[in-house]
């Protein structure tokens, strides 16, 4: 996240550490098995937590990224799928390294709570009225809880499709491509020049008013 507490840092650099030999690397686009006894912690990088529908269609139900934990011990879904958006360091614990270890118990409480928070966002932005409302909740969203600021914005290092996105707010690939074309035009919404999304509205200034923005390089 971008406001991560320093302790939190620290303790991700303790683990990382501790548990060295589990840290396992996956390249962007990978599926990540699941496990019935494990956890998995994200170290680098984001992963897409999803599902597949009675339509065989994949929705799209949260993210977990650095210091956050998710895994099969943590869903009553069947169909439940953790897939990497960009490349990842994820490290493996047992419930059992859980169960034994009273600091990781009590940071991994913390993480799920902010993964709670997220899935409580996430289902409520489903009962705002118009597409175009939920579209820009839910890259809001993403912009506080993974956004790096830049001079436009809160830019998204990580690409979800229109495809993915529509799953998220309960609409049509062909419905989010015409509602993204109108926040491009409008300027609520831009691209890098590697076809970043960047959220020029920021959701809450004063909490990045202490973060250095990040310098675009001009199109050639």
């Amino acid at each position: 996240m971008v406001c991560t507490p320093s302790n939190s840092s620290e303790f991700l650099g303790d683990l990382e550490n501790s548990y060295q030999r589990r840290l396992i690397h996956f390249d962007s686009g990978a599926k990540v098995p699941l496990l019935s006894d494990h956890l998995w912690i994200v170290v680098r990088g984001i992963v897409k937590l999803s599902c597949l529908n009675e339509q065989g269609e994949d929705i799209l139900i949260g993210l977990a990224g650095a210091n956050e934990p998710f895994g099969e011990p943590l869903t009553h879904l069947n169909l439940y799928e953790a897939t990497t958006l960009d490349h990842c360091d994820l490290l493996g614990l047992s419930m059992q390294d859980v169960k034994t270890n009273p600091d990781l118990s009590n940071s991994l409480m913390k993480a799920m709570m902010r993964r709670t928070r997220q899935s409580e966002s996430l289902i409520a932005l489903l009962g705002l009225r118009g597409v175009e409302n939920r579209v820009k909740s839910f890259l809001e969203l993403l912009a506080e809880d993974y956004g790096h600021p830049c001079e436009q914005g809160l830019k998204l290092n990580l690409r979800l499709t229109h495809q993915e996105i529509a799953g998220a707010v309960s609409t049509t690939r062909v419905t989010v491509t015409k509602v993204l074309g109108q926040l491009k035009e409008s300027g609520w919404l831009q691209h890098d020049n590697n076809q970043r999304i960047i959220v020029s509205y920021l959701p809450n200034p004063v909490k990045y008013k202490n973060i250095p923005t990040q310098k675009t390089s001009s199109s050639r």
